[in-house]
């Protein structure tokens, strides 16, 4: 098992390289940063020549690369360039703006794949039953909404449960907008009360997609698994329904539900940006959508290497997870 995540580390050392190198190409891609500074006045030869030395885009694209992924290996993520928005670290905004977002999409990814798991397997080991046809309905009705949507009906929801809330004399608990990584003061109760109040409508919002996604997977691999052959030997051989859906087939039923979760980490960061918009947090949304705005390079190349970073991360825990579940996988 050791050697078998050396490899898998090892190769993801030469992805996440060829990662940074397309994300810095696309991002080069996106134009000149100095260029709309250029024409709000007229510009000296002398002040273009100074900024661009400033920026480093006077530079070839494979010095520029390379000098780029030395600093960030060693933590220097670079800077803003737009002149009147110049000199700000970005790696300090970032980590705060992905801490925010973190806790939101992991929040939304474990509490989508525990639903998804539990109604999947219920669904395929009472299949065209009541409740197979009723999660059926509600996961293609939640699939087929699009997530701006879901997070602006439960936006209008929160705003009403506040109105009856404090018509009745209690407080306010649903944090409609306003970003939580200013913190919050008070108790641990105080402070325990005002993050579920901040996170449960954005983590609703991911929750609802992400749910119907896992749930049919998990049905449609659980109902192939149940039909294998060593699934019913084993019951011809006396084992128990339970022991036979939880011991052998759950287990080898997990394995594509695996796989598209730890794709889903990605579609997690877009989705997030849709929500933080919609809820006026100041996380990774709000980040990368001031800095493509402003056309700010290193912003933008922070935020693609952190969720490229993230992403095979999860791809090398899902790989161990297989090895776990299917020891064949580990000597192939």
């Amino acid at each position: 098992m050791f050697r078998y995540i050396i490899r898998r580390l090892l190769i993801s050392i030469p992805l996440l390289i060829v990662a940074s190198f397309l994300c810095f190409g696309l991002v080069n891609a996106m134009g000149d940063p100095l260029a709309e500074w250029k024409l709000q006045k007229p510009r000296t030869p002398a002040e273009i020549t100074a900024a661009y030395e400033r920026t480093g885009y006077n530079e070839p694209f494979m010095e520029r690369y390379v000098e780029w992924a030395g600093d960030f290996v060693t933590g220097d993520w670079g800077e803003t360039v737009v002149p009147g928005n110049a000199g700000r670290p970005v790696k300090d905004e970032l980590l705060t703006s992905f801490g925010i977002t973190l806790r939101l999409i992991l929040a939304a990814e474990i509490i989508a794949l525990l639903l998804g798991i539990a109604v999947g397997v219920i669904g395929a080991v009472r299949q065209y039953s009541v409740f197979d046809y009723t999660a059926t309905g509600i996961s293609f009705a939640m699939f087929s909404m699009p997530l701006f949507c879901v997070a602006l009906i439960l936006k209008a929801g929160g705003i009403k449960l506040n109105d009856w809330l404090e018509s009745t004399g209690a407080d306010r608990w649903i944090i409609t907008a306003g970003p939580p990584g200013e913190g919050f003061s008070g108790s641990f109760t105080e402070q325990l009360f005002q993050y579920s109040g901040a996170y449960i409508l954005p983590t609703i919002s991911l929750v609802v997609i992400q749910f119907a996604l896992y749930s049919r997977f998990q049905r449609a691999s659980m109902l192939e698994t149940l039909n294998a052959d060593y699934v019913r030997t084993a019951q011809a051989k006396g084992i128990s329904q339970g022991r036979a859906i939880f011991r052998h087939a759950l287990r080898n039923a997990l394995i594509p539900i695996i796989t598209v979760s730890s794709l889903n980490i990605g579609a997690g960061f877009g989705g997030a940006v849709i929500t933080e918009t919609v809820f006026n947090w100041s996380g990774m949304g709000k980040f990368i959508v001031e800095a493509i705005t402003k056309i700010e390079p290193y912003q933008v190349l922070g935020f693609m290497m952190v969720t490229a970073v993230f992403i095979i991360l999860f791809n090398l825990i899902a790989d161990i997870l297989y090895a776990f579940l299917d020891p064949r996988i580990r000597l192939d």
